[in-house]
């Protein structure tokens, strides 16, 4: 085999685990700050950190013209966490589990707010 292919190869894989193992962590943190449930499992979790690595590193580096922010930096880590965190708050908003809307006279939202309420002291006790 080329050693120059080897290496690239090692590179690539070492970047793609890279990625995997610092969104996981970013994920976890962005689901650490917000308050509440969250679905999604652990799949769910890493994708979110690895797609809000490249939405809070690459906003970082649209404002501030640097060259280049690694993820790993701890101002990469804190851009990381902060487009984590607002690809949950997204998510939460858009699937209805932030925001529970209700007309006057809806009493299958306000049962379903109580009965979710309920529950959730239910599961502390």
């Amino acid at each position: 085999m080329d050693p120059s292919f080897v290496t690239a190869f090692q590179n690539a894989v070492n970047e793609f685990l890279m990625w995997v193992g610092f969104g996981t962590i970013v994920g976890l943190t962005a689901k650490a700050i917000m308050p509440g449930r969250d679905p999604g499992g652990a799949i769910a979790t890493m994708l979110m950190g690895i797609v809000g690595c490249v939405i809070g590193c690459g906003t970082v580096m649209f404002f501030t013209h640097t060259t280049e922010i690694k993820p790993i930096t701890p101002i990469g880590f804190c851009a990381a966490t902060g487009g984590a965190f607002v690809l949950l708050l997204f998510y939460r908003i858009f699937a209805g589990s932030f925001f529970l809307e209700a007309e006057a006279g809806d009493r299958w939202a306000h049962v379903t707010r109580r009965r979710r309420r309920r529950q959730g002291l239910a599961k502390d006790l």
